[in-house]
């Protein structure tokens, strides 16, 4: 019997004639921090409420915290907890009342809310918030409001849906702080998200596109799979002008933006650096920097989409 927090096997989820997700599989271990990236419409969300037994997977199958997905979707659902992008709360409620009304509703005795609610409080900062209506205040303690409530029953897996969508940069940093005081806790997390700094953060991520899973490990593993050829990263003056005409008369057709410069995937190892610089030059632009770089993340993501074009190609 397999030891996973998480474990699918072939997932597939469709609504008539449209498959949102398609034969999908990967396992979590307790513990871990586990990224879910894609594009919106790839099928992360539909894949996430499949693991919480809000949708029944059209075939396929999987287990959370033990129970199947399938046929155990109310036991899923006591055992996990859940925070969708949309928080949630109840605006009109204080912080204490959200607290004590989840407490209610995943039936801890009152005892052990009380305990619950000063743990939850301290975890999130919000001690000193507790009388503070929800909709008073700020984005990053609303969020950090909606981790708390979705932790109060101690579920052994939580699933964060886009928990840092919106959300200013110093806190998502404190979000992630409390998410990596989670895994100490050996509390399993499964988080989609758009931001691929956060998915470097993760132990490991799978991208999906277009309801395929088409890459899975931890980000270094990701990097290093996917790369193909020489990513070669180049500033120069009018870089628009430069990536179009590296794409229309060059044949690097993998060339983009990036930052105030541009990375350009180069199919060939040897001379990659070569290649790029001299189209550039041929094209009489004036170049500051080109050299190799080991790709990030965003860049394999890219490269993913890029080769799947629109296909989920795997």
């Amino acid at each position: 019997m397999s030891n996973a927090a998480v474990e699918v096997h072939d997932l597939t989820k469709r609504f008539g004639d449209f498959t949102a997700v398609s034969e999908v599989s990967f396992s979590i271990a307790p513990g871990e921090v586990f990224g879910l990236l894609g594009p919106n419409g790839a099928g992360k969300s539909t894949t996430v409420r499949m693991l919480c037994g809000i949708l029944l997977p059209t075939c396929g199958g999987g287990t959370v915290a033990g129970y199947d997905i399938a046929g155990e979707p109310e036991a899923v659902r006591a055992h996990i907890g859940y925070m969708s992008q949309r928080f949630s709360l109840y605006p009109d409620l204080t912080v204490l009342e959200n607290l004590t009304f989840y407490g209610g509703v995943y039936g801890l005795p009152s005892e052990r809310l009380s305990d619950r609610i000063e743990w939850a409080l301290q975890m999130a900062g919000l001690a000193g918030q507790r009388l503070q209506l929800a909709s008073h205040l700020p984005a990053g303690w609303r969020q950090r409001l909606a981790l708390a409530c979705a932790l109060l029953h101690e579920p052994g897996v939580v699933f964060l849906d886009e928990p840092t969508a919106g959300a200013d940069p110093l806190s998502r940093r404190q979000f992630w702080d409390v998410i990596y005081g989670l895994r100490a806790a050996d509390v399993t997390a499964l988080v989609t998200t758009h931001y691929l700094d956060e998915a470097e953060r993760c132990d490991r991520v799978g991208f999906i596109f277009s309801g395929r899973l088409v890459a899975l490990g931890s980000p270094e593993e990701v990097r290093s799979r996917s790369s193909r050829g020489t990513l070669v990263e180049a500033q120069c003056e009018l870089p628009a002008a430069a990536v179009q005409a590296l794409r229309d008369r060059h044949g690097l057709s993998r060339a983009r933006l990036h930052g105030r410069g541009l990375h350009v995937a180069v199919p060939e190892s040897e001379g990659a650096v070569e290649r790029v610089r001299a189209a550039l030059l041929a094209e009489h632009l004036q170049v500051k920097k080109v050299e190799a770089v080991t790709p990030s993340l965003e860049d394999v993501f890219v490269d993913l989409i890029h080769a799947g074009d629109g296909r989920g190609t795997s």
